[in-house]
């Protein structure tokens, strides 16, 4: 694959990039005070379970759905307006939103029609910023790109719900929704001023009619078989969060029936894996991973095994295990996703990889409730502690023995001789 142009001309990546990341960090963090502000908005306002899963899957729904072709989209149309018209589309939203809580007239139906709306301009969003980020950056330095973007989820996920709640509680809704409305702008000002490369289209396509929306999902389909390896990654990712989702919604069972501990102790484990996420990305941000990209992200992936496992096998007298276990599986989430992602946007055509990013980020949130579904009813019969167990030596086994197959091991080797220099935004 060869060097994007305009970032080995002027060697000055990193103003344009990290401008427009940072805006971008500053809408995240927004949006997570949000999320925040509202989900409790539904559980002061109606106490009901069955309200907030609702609430969860209005928020899956249109990335499961419209994921792919919002992707297939994203290598059609041009990727800054995508994220300047995604943003913008949220901050319209949430300012509409903050009228009618003001207003006393807001109801349950209008919060699951913003988050259904926001959940859609992140299927937008999310292809169109990964997509652009190696057309930005040079390829040596997207791992430590995605080990920043993983330390930033841990920043979101440790400080959002404590602001959040000092927030809730010397704001109105409506003022933080005013402020993600402000943090909306700011990401979408410096795209007004910096270009955002476009990727050229293949030779082949050039010479084909625009094919339909499904004939591009379908088109995207096909070149992940064309890389060798590369479904076999996908299926493993996929298989894997199977696995390690459901320990999520397992961990407050885990907490109160098996060490028998409350809402301070549940807290602590979700802050200290909170830290571990932000220590892990940091480090892979400065350290950059080891030279094939897989081995990094396999060597995390035994890690998340072994953190899940011990949070499993922790006697209940012994919680500082399960404190050290959740440690080491936020150490090792950005270990096994960031070089992930790095790796797609490395080897996988310029032109397919709104398709390809959308494919599979679809695919991981269309897997999460089917993992939910089966580890509630396994739990309840078998015990919360081996899905834990099980699941982490599950973990370590796969990824052990994907070092002993060629096939994913050489994945990297997969680089097309084809013009990706971007051609610049007016």
């Amino acid at each position: 694959m060869m060097e994007n142009k305009s970032q080995s001309e002027s060697g000055h990546w990193t103003t344009r990039f990290f401008t427009i990341w940072s805006g971008q960090a500053l809408s995240l963090f927004g949006s997570a005070l949000v999320q925040f502000a509202l989900i409790w908005w539904l559980t002061q306002k109606s106490g009901s379970a069955t309200v907030l899963a609702v609430a969860t899957l209005v928020g899956m729904l249109p990335q499961i759905v419209v994921g792919p072709f919002a992707g297939a989209l994203v290598d059609r149309w041009n990727r800054r307006v995508i994220m300047i018209v995604a943003d913008g589309t949220i901050a319209v939203f949430s300012l509409l939103l903050a009228y009618l809580f003001a207003t006393g007239t807001v109801q349950i139906w209008h919060i699951y029609a913003i988050m259904a709306v926001r959940s859609l301009g992140g299927a937008f969003h999310f292809p169109a910023m990964a997509a652009s980020t190696p057309l930005m950056v040079p390829k040596e330095h997207l791992t430590r790109i995605n080990g920043l973007n993983q330390a930033l989820q841990g920043v979101n996920s440790l400080i959002a719900p404590p602001v959040g709640a000092l927030l809730i509680s010397i704001l109105p809704t409506q003022g933080i929704l005013l402020i993600d409305v402000g943090t909306a702008l700011l990401a979408i000002l410096p795209l007004f001023f910096l270009s955002v490369p476009q990727p050229k289209r293949h030779e082949e396509d050039l010479l084909k009619a625009k094919p339909s929306l499904f004939k591009d999902v379908r088109n995207g389909l096909a070149y992940i078989r064309t890389i060798p390896g590369f479904t076999t990654i996908i299926f493993m990712a996929l298989f894997l969060n199977f696995l390690l989702v459901p320990t999520t919604a397992l961990l407050p069972l885990l907490v109160t029936k098996h060490f028998g501990k409350g809402a301070i102790e549940l807290g602590l484990l979700e802050s200290v894996m909170g830290v571990g996420i932000i220590t892990g990305g940091i480090l892979l941000s400065i350290w950059g991973g080891f030279k094939k990209k897989i081995v990094t992200s396999l060597a995390g992936i035994v890690g998340l095994g072994i953190g899940v496992m011990l949070i499993g096998l922790a006697p209940s007298n012994l919680f500082i295990l399960a404190i050290v276990g959740n440690i080491v599986l936020g150490f090792m989430i950005p270990m096994a996703n960031g070089p992930v992602g790095a790796l797609m946007q490395s080897i996988v055509r310029p032109d397919m990889q709104g398709r390809v990013m959308s494919l599979v980020s679809s695919g991981a949130t269309a897997i999460s409730p089917l993992g939910l579904l089966i580890a509630g009813p396994f739990s309840d019969w078998l015990g919360i502690r081996v899905w834990f167990w099980a699941g982490g030596i599950l973990c370590v086994l796969i990824a052990a023995s994907a070092f002993f197959v060629p096939i994913i091991m050489n994945v990297e080797s997969h680089e097309e001789a084809i013009p990706v220099s971007a051609s610049e935004p007016i």
